[in-house]
């Protein structure tokens, strides 16, 4: 591929992965991504700001749309179905990248740093998730109560999802962690 060909983001991020799964995330260097995608070191640096952010990039973008669709839920609803109705927007941006989703997680799950630094990426997320419910009215703990548990339905629906041999969409196994949550809650 030359140099002006289009999506040169979208080229780094797929050569980024494919390496990553070939040799491990530790052997691979930014100019065998840049390489690999037929573009310089340079070009890869204005779009990431290293190779770890090739695999996080699109966590402000997840952030944006997890707190927008709180902040649209109806005014009346209960913090947890504000939480609900945010993951589940969320997870339409997902669907269409399964496999993608699934081979990242495997390169993440490989390696220590990279899961500290999911960590530190889900943990924004519920911060984020917490200013919402909290400009919603909802008082703390609740508030924080209530995006954190969020977040604890978003990483299991997301394992499942990414496990399963199935064709469900992630929106199922979000309900259905929720659901399972409510059980849990309830006591039963």
């Amino acid at each position: 591929m030359g140099r002006w060909e289009p999506n040169a983001s979208g080229r780094l991020a797929r050569a980024a992965l494919e390496l990553y799964l070939e040799r491990g995330f530790e052997q691979v260097t930014v100019a065998e991504i840049a390489k690999r995608a037929g573009l310089t070191e340079r070009t890869f640096f204005r779009h990431y700001a290293d190779k770890r952010e090739v695999l996080f990039a699109g966590s402000g973008q997840l952030q944006e749309l997890l707190v927008g669709a709180a902040d649209a839920a109806p005014g009346s609803a209960a913090p947890i179905d504000v939480v609900a109705a945010a993951l589940l927007a969320v997870s339409a941006e997902f669907q269409e990248r399964h496999e993608f989703a699934r081979q990242r997680q495997a390169v993440i799950a490989a390696n220590a740093e990279l899961q500290e630094r999911e960590l530190s990426k889900l943990a924004a997320l519920s911060a984020a998730l917490t200013q919402a419910l909290r400009r919603r009215g909802v008082a703390e703990p609740g508030a924080s109560l209530a995006a954190e548990t969020g977040v604890a339905v978003f990483k299991v629906a997301f394992e499942r999802w990414i496990s399963a041999d199935d064709e469900q969409e992630f929106a199922h196994y979000i309900r259905e962690s929720l659901g399972e949550l409510r059980v849990v809650a309830a006591g039963a």
